[in-house]
């Protein structure tokens, strides 16, 4: 069997760090790792893929972005993160393009033989919202890159690192961006109001530029809280070693979203030894099973006490760490290899 899997994103500065990106990274090599049976190349233009070609498989969709063609006769497999702009739409406005760019996305998706997508969260909105029967599409998870571990840091480079971002002597960690399921505003509130020092980790809420976009307002919001408050620290982008060392470093990751896809820091944080906060929303609770702390994310009080407990109570901490480890065994790229193989098998 000849799969083409598309990276083309990789061609993108925007995409390539994480996101689309991290994903066409980590499952090209796993692939690469992992088949024995089967011929499987990459392309980076539609005029690159061979005539005699069995699959073609687009490891992106964007609902509001016409990307791909669906037409051509060979078979095709798409992969949808997620769907949260269309089941929170009043969060997420596209404007009368975007709608239309939509209808015609939902139609071409009749000529896919088969989709992958992160969670079953989101495997139940493709059902929801496409015009697809159940067996065309898989649950395939992600997993973290394998960098990401337990370390003993010693005290010549935990002094750099808190020198470099000029961190607290105790914190809490936020790894992502500022976009409205993120629910960034009420985790900034409950830990402004409780004086939890929260280091926040991510390019979009370092960025002095801001676009006036609707999609922006969560951002704009999170920034005039992070101007008003002395416990909140945003040190921006960092690089993979640096979020290893902080993810070892705090006393816990928070990420009580409203909605997720699927919630890749939840898993490199439990593979750090991070005990980790959130919410049972989305696929969150997929990926947290119950070796994680949840809360209420439309209550502060409920997110401010589960900061409280992964700072002062040791017990918890030791705990959460404890069965994270075990849960993060359950995610590994080899097996999204694996699972991704069998749905190319499974058309042919």
């Amino acid at each position: 069997m000849k799969i083409a899997v598309n990276v083309s994103p990789l061609t993108d500065p925007g995409h390539k760090v994480r996101g689309v990106g991290f994903y066409l990274t980590h499952l090209k090599r796993a692939l690469e790792e992992n088949n024995n049976s089967h011929s499987i190349s990459f392309f980076k233009s539609e005029e690159d893929i061979d005539r005699d070609i069995d699959i073609v498989h687009y490891p992106y969709f964007d609902p509001f972005v016409l990307q791909h063609n669906f037409k051509k006769s060979y078979k095709k497999v798409v992969t949808i993160h997620d769907l949260t702009p269309l089941v929170f739409p009043e969060h997420f406005p596209v404007g009368i393009k975007g709608k239309l760019r939509w209808n015609i996305n939902r139609q071409l998706v009749r000529n896919l033989d088969a989709v992958i997508t992160d969670s079953i969260s989101s495997q139940k909105d493709c059902l929801r919202f496409l015009p697809l029967s159940k067996e065309k599409v898989s649950v395939v998870y992600l997993a973290a890159d394998e960098k990401f571990k337990k370390i003993e840091l010693d005290e010549k480079k935990k002094q750099a690192l808190v020198s470099k971002f000029k961190l607290p002597k105790e914190f809490l960690l936020y790894v992502g961006d500022a976009t409205w399921n993120k629910n960034l505003p009420n985790l900034l509130t409950a830990a402004t109001e409780q004086n939890i020092s929260l280091v926040l980790v991510g390019k979009t809420l370092a960025q002095e530029k801001v676009l006036d976009h609707p999609w922006n307002k969560s951002l704009l919001q999170a920034r005039e809280i992070i101007k008003k408050s002395k416990c909140i620290y945003s040190i921006g982008f960092v690089t993979d070693e640096e979020l290893t060392q902080l993810y070892n470093l705090a006393n816990g990751l928070c990420m009580p979203s409203y909605y997720e896809g699927f919630g890749l820091p939840i898993v490199e944080a439990m593979q750090s030894g991070c005990p980790v906060l959130t919410s049972d929303k989305g696929s969150l609770s997929e990926v947290g099973g119950d070796a994680v702390l949840y809360v209420d994310p439309y209550n502060t009080v409920s997110i401010a006490e589960g900061m409280k407990k992964l700072l002062t109570d040791s017990k918890v901490r030791f705990d959460l760490q404890k069965k994270g480890f075990v849960q993060a065994q359950k995610f590994s790229w080899g097996k999204t290899a694996q699972d991704t193989i069998k749905v190319y098998e499974s058309i042919i």
